[in-house]
């Protein structure tokens, strides 16, 4: 059988660590680790990952400058584009767009997916505080939802203090992407956008678990019912990365639709001892829910990336 599509593996060209560097930034004070196409590879060969859909974590392209923003997402697009063309039945990509510069990324998404074929876009969680739910993306969102684009939501840092010790990727960062997953749906966007489909990193941070307390927000949002929050909610994708535990599973499993659950290894952000754990404890879970999630590895990914199950 083929092996697993990794929906949430990144990549760290020598140019954007360069930005990064020049900049002085990490994603949310974590290092940045090194990177190179034949080092995924070998990951991939050992962890039986066929393809990975590779995407710029956080911080994003965005330092402050929109022109220098939209150069460097250009420039990261082309070389995942021309990495992908070599080598397309191991790499696909998530187009990096310049938020938040939101004119700049209409522009570059547009150009991303119709000349180079990106497989989506990556949007972070949230853009210098704008979250997804805000209207300056409803261009951005109207372009992708005419191209049934996929869109890969990874977390950034929140507008908040870091709590001394704790860098954003281990507590922030799932806190963001249910903070962004709620102002979307809050907002309506699967009610103008209903085809979009959106992964979220992560399992979704603390969505699944906390799903039903937020179908509160129909209170303080005209126009919406607490069911309408549920089904919105239970529109998302998610993926598994650093979250296949024995405690996370059951919760994922319950609340997500089938076929919405997908592998993801974080690669190279997660230390290889951790996603080995992970990938152990998704293989051999067999708790509640499991038998309703039997293609989490491969076919969920292949429905939303038709070119992957051509291929296999």
């Amino acid at each position: 059988m083929p092996g697993r599509i990794d929906v949430h593996q990144h990549l760290l060209p020598a140019r954007y660590t360069k930005a990064l560097e020049d900049n002085g930034v990490t994603a949310g004070g974590w290092p940045t680790p090194s990177w190179s196409p034949g080092a995924a590879t070998t990951m991939m060969d050992a962890a039986g990952i066929a393809t990975g859909m590779l995407s710029i974590s956080a911080p994003g392209v965005h330092f402050g400058d929109d022109a220098a923003a939209r150069d460097l997402a250009r420039e990261i697009n082309d070389f995942q584009a021309e990495l992908v063309k070599d080598v397309p039945d191991r790499f696909g990509h998530f187009a990096v767009l310049p938020l938040p510069d939101f004119d700049g990324a209409v522009t570059e998404a547009v150009r991303a997916l119709d000349d180079l074929h990106a497989d989506g876009v990556v949007l972070l969680s949230n853009a210098r505080g704008h979250y997804l739910g805000d209207p300056a993306y409803e261009t951005l969102w109207t372009e992708l939802a005419t191209r049934r684009a996929v869109v890969f939501v990874h977390p950034a840092e929140p507008p908040i203090t870091r709590l001394d010790g704790l860098p954003s990727p281990l507590l922030d960062f799932p806190f963001d992407t249910t903070r962004t997953a709620l102002d979307l749906v809050a907002h309506g966007v699967f009610d103008r956008y209903p085809d979009l489909r959106i992964i979220l990193s992560h399992a979704g941070g603390f969505l699944p678990f906390a799903a039903h307390r937020f179908t509160g927000a129909a209170m303080f949002n005209p126009g919406t019912t607490p069911d309408g929050i549920l089904a919105g909610l239970r529109k998302f994708y998610f993926d598994t990365a650093l979250s296949a535990t024995p405690t996370a599973l059951p919760s994922l499993y319950a609340f997500a639709e089938p076929g919405h659950v997908l592998y993801g290894s974080d690669f190279p952000f997660a230390p290889a001892e951790w996603r080995a754990g992970f990938d152990r404890n998704l293989t051999t879970y067999a708790g509640p829910g499991a038998d309703r999630f039997p293609d989490v590895d491969r076919v969920a990914a292949e429905r939303l990336f038709p070119r992957l199950a051509n291929a296999s």
